[in-house]
């Protein structure tokens, strides 16, 4: 008789993919630090129905309106004129309180370009209950640019970081695996590429064009790849001369399919874990553009441009201390996220 071997005792097969999340789930800074950001992330993505000067709902003399996704004049609540309503208006708010009528405003009631006209003090004004983290010097809630501009920097620096892997991956996959002359060339190339002034071009540029998200994405992009490439050349440099590259020759794949099934799945390492810190870096270039007037024009929520308003009102410390805590938080869990990632890849550390 054959002896039969214990369920127990057979070692159940994983992935590569699970034992690398398994791995990563075992680092709880980082694992922890990729939940906050993912519900941050989200929130800020649904910030106007977190921080918005309009109801989410409103029940006026027996109609249901909903103001956050439908225009309103005046004349519809009561008022005399034909303009957009204002929902922080006292006249509003009191139609709202009367014969059953009712309205469910967002959780803190200010967009990030509403003024607060109501204020009780100049701006900018302290923390209130009104407004939680205080104005700006032009009487905007702290609260709502900060989420704003939090969404904008994580959204900027998806792109740029989105951006930065397709050409770095180009670029160093043609060096690596062609090597010879067209990797030498390639590096003269990157060498004269990367000598050129960056911050100058951008000065150029603002003044020439009108400053925007797309043409700050454009110029960063020029030389955001740079660093990856290298990674990826040195990999594909590595890998190209391996047993089964030289099976796939033999077997008449094109240098395409050979790059595209083989060798770039096996170079990837340094692309993931190069992603968190990528997209760090490209946060702080836009907030440095930003605090230096060359970023987003006005009045797009920005992180930088509160910082340049701290600088200038120190006395309304609220501006510069929310800003500076809100971007060493993001970059903190980006930091932390891209640790974890990069212990999980690591093959030489045990599951």
């Amino acid at each position: 008789m054959s002896a039969t071997i214990p369920q127990s005792s057979v070692a159940p097969s994983i992935s590569p993919g699970r034992r690398t999340w398994l791995r990563f789930k075992q680092n709880k800074r980082g694992y922890w630090s990729l939940i906050i950001f993912s519900v941050l992330f989200a929130i800020s993505l649904l910030a106007e129905f977190v921080s918005n000067d309009k109801p989410l709902i409103v029940r006026y003399n027996g109609q249901t309106m909903f103001p956050i996704v439908t225009t309103y004049s005046e004349k519809t609540f009561g008022g005399d004129f034909d303009t957009q309503a204002d929902y922080l208006d006292p006249f509003i708010r009191d139609q709202f309180s009367k014969n059953g009528n009712w309205a469910i405003y967002p959780l803190n009631q200010y967009r990030y370009d509403t003024l607060n006209y109501f204020a009780k003090s100049p701006n900018p004004s302290p923390p209130s209950a009104d407004n939680w983290l205080g104005t700006d010097d032009r009487g905007r809630d702290v609260v709502a640019r900060l989420l704003y501009g939090f969404r904008i920097s994580i959204l900027f620096g998806l792109a740029l970081t989105i951006t930065g892997v397709i050409l770095g991956l180009l670029a160093g996959a043609v060096q690596g695996y062609f090597a010879g002359k067209t990797d030498l060339l390639f590096q003269r190339f990157i060498e004269i590429w990367g000598s050129m002034p960056e911050l100058y071009l951008l000065i150029i540029f603002a003044s020439i064009f009108q400053p925007s998200i797309g043409l700050l994405l454009i110029l960063l992009s020029l030389f955001g790849w740079m660093g990856l490439s290298d990674y990826v050349r040195a990999d594909f440099l590595r890998n190209r001369n391996l047993e089964y590259v030289q099976a796939a020759r033999a077997l008449g794949l094109s240098n395409g399919q050979i790059i595209w099934r083989h060798v770039l799945p096996n170079s990837m390492t340094p692309v993931v874990t190069f992603l968190p810190f990528r997209m760090s870096a490209s946060i702080l270039a836009l907030t440095s553009l930003d605090f230096l007037g060359l970023g987003v024009p006005p009045p797009t929520p920005s992180l930088g441009e509160l910082l340049a308003q701290g600088k200038n009102n120190l006395d309304a410390w609220w501006i510069a201390l929310s800003t500076f805590m809100t971007l060493t938080i993001m970059l903190l869990l980006l930091t932390n996220i891209g640790d974890a990632l990069r212990n999980s890849l690591d093959v030489r550390k045990k599951s």
